[in-house]
């Protein structure tokens, strides 16, 4: 006779031995499930379980296990905190980010309280911005049949360190000729903390839910309110705003040879029919208070520990901070086409704003990725280049 039992595996052996260890309780018998760590009782209670001791290990097991008590951590790992004899992933304290960068301000309304403000050009929401075009003049009719620029800037980046903005709408008010067949046709790019033109990036209207022009005549006038509301979704950071139009007008054969862009001819009703003038445009949103030296301090600690080869995630609050601040800030980064990384908005913050070189920001981000995925066992933090 051969009895079935000689021939159970190494873990078969083990599940009855911790069955029998942790699911025998109170009369009741069970099955220890390893995966899930607890038992499954034949009565369909827990009444079976008896107390499952700690697992010292990575991740969010413990560092020590309680001695008073064999199911409960006594200590845990870096970047864990001890809570209720559970080891769980440390949290920022959201005071500590707010003295870096106040993500929170009192102009964090709803979209609808955004709508309405924005409809009502609420004072509130302005934000004073120098507008520059050699091309078109504010409250000129011009002839918008070919390429035309402007651009709304802060230039904060050299005057008000102590700021970032934040774009939460645009709107201008376009006033056209009588029975004028033009539809202006815009392009906008944004440079979030400043740099050269190529380092902006264009507003997807009407993709990936982005929002589209809103078009409102203005009573009894020629006039039009033309508001893009970007709302908390789509809300991001600017420094610069530049402004492309073209025009879908259907131009008469006859004028299709006239290419040049000279002076306003408002005397000819076929080419007044054409043009169009800019009275107003503004950008609406809000400032948020900006401590460089203080990150930049956190950054370089960061920085320094990763030259030097030590330790770099030995500091853990530290790190913390900085993956809390990173992620906070490319939630606001531009939007990209489905499945595709998220923009590193976090990266132009450190090169614009701290002046950091490409060097410290590949080293920073690297420091950051490798506490993420090694000590917080993490995802990988996969973004694309913006800056």
């Amino acid at each position: 006779h051969c009895s079935l039992s000689a021939f159970r595996s190494v873990l078969q052996w083990l599940n009855r031995v911790q069955s029998f260890l942790y699911c025998n309780e109170n009369g009741f018998w069970g099955a220890f499930l390893e995966s899930q760590r607890m038992c499954v009782c034949h009565t369909g209670a827990t009444l079976c379980q008896r107390p499952i001791p700690c697992v010292i290990g990575g991740n969010n097991s413990c560092a020590m296990c309680s001695l008073a008590n064999i199911s409960q951590c006594g200590s845990c790992n870096k970047g864990y905190k001890l809570y209720r004899g559970r080891c769980e992933p440390q949290n920022v304290d959201s005071e500590r980010s707010e003295q870096f960068i106040s993500f929170e301000t009192d102009l964090d309304f709803q979209d609808l309280e955004l709508k309405y403000l924005l409809q009502k050009m609420d004072s509130r929401l302005h934000i004073h911005t120098t507008f520059i075009s050699n091309e078109v003049r504010l409250e000129t009719f011009f002839d918008p049949r070919w390429r035309k620029r402007m651009s709304l800037t802060l230039k904060s980046n050299k005057n008000r360190m102590d700021y970032l903005h934040m774009i939460v709408g645009l709107s201008m008010k376009i006033c056209q000729m009588r029975n004028s067949s033009v539809d202006p046709m815009f392009f906008v790019y944004v440079n979030p903390f400043s740099g050269s033109h190529s380092e902006g990036w264009s507003m997807p209207f009407g993709e990936h839910g982005y929002p589209r022009w809103e078009k409102v005549r203005i009573q009894n006038s020629q006039c039009f309110n033309w508001t893009l509301l970007l709302g908390n979704r789509w809300k991001t950071f600017f420094e610069t705003v530049h402004i492309y139009l073209r025009s879908r007008a259907k131009v008469p054969t006859v004028m299709r040879n006239d290419t040049g862009q000279g002076p306003v001819d408002l005397s000819d009703p076929n080419k007044r029919q054409i043009y169009i003038k800019i009275s107003d445009i503004q950008v609406f949103g809000y400032s948020l208070r900006f401590n460089a030296d203080l990150l930049r301090s956190a950054v370089q600690q960061v920085n320094q520990s990763y030259t030097q080869g030590t330790q770099f995630y030995s500091s853990s609050s530290i790190m913390l901070l900085l993956l809390d601040i990173r992620e906070r800030i490319n939630r606001l980064a531009p939007p990209v086409a489905p499945g595709k990384p998220q923009l590193d908005l976090f990266s132009c913050m450190l090169k614009h704003r701290l002046k950091l070189n490409n060097s410290e920001m590949i080293r920073v981000n690297h420091a950051l990725d490798m506490y993420n995925t090694e000590i917080l066992k993490q995802s990988d933090h996969l973004t694309t280049k913006l800056c």
